[in-house]
């Protein structure tokens, strides 16, 4: 007697329950930085006289560069995701040059907070200094959290184990890597306008 076949017999069913699974995680995630965000501008508003102080540095200039890294290593995705789709061998190029450009961002990140360190901005010195290391921290916890999924993503794409019928691993990694290249342009954002005085 045949087995009934259930909706996950189906590749593309398959594909978009898990994309909807994505969808619903990234808007969990969003959720966490949008307060997190929205936290910070009430406590800049409430506290726009003092809350930066006269001698804190501004954002490191670092910052620039790890955001160029972090957009350059979204191009690569997307180029991988669109690699692995076709079954294409040079997804994998791409997505070592996704992973090498994410490690980038991270440590042009610890340099920056190095810095920050040596000019004397503790975390525990003011609210000013609390904030930044904490919406950074936030964000570069993700981009950590999102490493091992890439890792396996890049071996699976080295081993030109993505094409057209099974792609599906890198398609959720690319929603997540996408979201968080979206999330910390805001964050760039608010923190340079943050530190205005």
């Amino acid at each position: 007697m045949k087995q009934p076949e259930t909706p996950f017999d189906d590749p593309a069913a398959r594909f978009e329950a898990g994309r909807f699974g994505m969808w619903l995680f990234l808007l969990v995630l969003a959720v966490l930085f949008v307060a997190t965000i929205l936290g910070y501008l009430v406590v800049r508003i409430d506290n726009a006289a003092t809350f930066v102080p006269e001698d804190a540095p501004p954002p490191p200039s670092l910052l620039l560069v790890s955001t160029v890294a972090l957009l350059f290593s979204s191009v690569t995705m997307q180029r991988a995701l669109a690699a692995g789709r076709r079954g294409d061998p040079r997804q994998g190029g791409l997505m070592v040059a996704t992973v090498i450009l994410a490690l980038v961002f991270l440590g042009v990140q610890a340099v920056a907070w190095v810095e920050l360190v040596e000019q004397n901005l503790l975390i525990t010195d003011n609210l000013y200094a609390w904030s930044f290391y904490v919406l950074t921290g936030l964000h570069a916890a993700h981009v950590v959290g999102g490493l091992p999924p890439m890792l396996v993503t890049c071996w699976r794409a080295m081993h030109a184990r993505y094409g057209p019928e099974n792609h599906r691993g890198i398609a959720y990694t690319a929603m997540y890597w996408h979201f968080l290249d979206g999330v910390w342009l805001v964050l760039y954002a608010t923190l340079w306008l943050g530190s205005l005085r």
